[in-house]
């Protein structure tokens, strides 16, 4: 009998065409989830009898009041190669072979400049009243060169902003906790301090992972450092940015906008405050939802599946 098998949160209902699974259809029973499950709850009660599970990157979390609960589970798989909503532990405890795939290029970058070229633009709103019947321009942008864009992080991704930065003639700065002045001029960035790096901020863009070190560190202290003309980008992670004090600073126009891509709870509810600002741009986590990473992610987790069902998993997270 096959083994069943889910792949959680296809929104856009692509999984099953991204890759051939004709590699593992003999010997699986393939199941596609589209909606959100939502509730830890609702995540047990929907994978009773699911021996293999493909989650797409921390959609959906595995702690271990989760895992313990699937005593089915054999095969946990993420995109990427790693997911901080997955408890290893738990998973070795429970004998759950956890593993990821392959990811392509780096498409957080480009919604990171999509975002502060809408913020600094107005593309998109100039698009939509063009379209409306608008007779013509109405907003006045701001011209990115000479600017200041601060990297909170400067790692993979935020050294590929510094390299846009860059292009775009701008002021590159960086900070982070463990940041050294020679990855900063490597990365072609200035070396500054926490404060300075939001008080000269024009557009401070998150680039860290989330962590114990990181969650809140963007509050009401470091907002109020930034100028009123300011924009904050955060493609990261929600929790990074204190929400109450990004609502506020927006509110209170304590800083020009904000370009989000990531949020507290995702998917973003929909009576969610931020979807009544007109001082913000947001997008529904597209950082990483690029066609071809989405090839490389289930082709990943085809493989996973064929390398586990032979008895030699590959790519394992430990």
């Amino acid at each position: 009998m096959p083994l069943r098998c889910a792949i959680l949160d296809d929104y856009q209902n692509v999984a099953l065409s991204m890759a051939d699974w004709s590699k593992v259809t003999n010997d699986i029973d393939v199941k596609v989830f589209n909606d959100h499950l939502g509730s830890a709850d609702n995540v047990v009660a929907a994978l009773q009898g699911f021996a293999i599970v493909c989650a797409m990157r921390e959609r959906t979390a595995f702690p271990r009041t989760v895992i313990e609960r699937l005593p089915d589970l054999k095969l946990l798989i993420t995109t990427g190669m790693r997911n901080a909503s997955i408890d290893l532990e738990a998973a070795k405890t429970q004998n759950v072979v956890v593993c990821g795939t392959p990811a392509f290029g780096n498409a957080t970058a480009a919604i990171a400049t999509g975002l502060m070229l809408e913020l600094a633009r107005h593309i998109g709103y100039e698009n939509a009243r063009l379209k409306a019947g608008a007779p013509w321009q109405t907003t006045i942008g701001l011209d990115l060169e000479g600017m200041t864009l601060a990297l909170l992080g400067l790692g993979k991704l935020g050294a590929r902003m510094a390299a846009i930065g860059r292009a775009f003639k701008m002021n590159v700065i960086a900070w982070s906790q463990n940041l050294m002045a020679e990855a900063c001029k490597e990365a072609g960035a200035e070396h500054v301090g926490r404060d300075d790096l939001f008080r000269r901020a024009d557009f401070l863009s998150i680039h860290l992972q989330l962590s114990e070190r990181t969650r809140g560190l963007v509050g009401a202290k470091e907002l109020g450092l930034m100028k009123p003309t300011a924009f904050l980008i955060n493609t990261s992670r929600g929790p990074i940015v204190v929400e109450a004090a990004l609502l506020a600073a927006l509110r209170a126009k304590r800083i020009a906008g904000a370009g989000v891509d990531v949020f507290d709870i995702e998917p973003l509810p929909v009576d969610h405050p931020l979807r009544t600002l007109d001082n913000v741009v947001l997008t529904p986590h597209l950082g990483y939802v690029a066609e071809q990473n989405y090839r490389t992610f289930f082709a990943g987790m085809v493989d996973d599946i064929r390398a586990f069902l032979d008895g030699r998993p590959v790519r394992v997270l430990s």
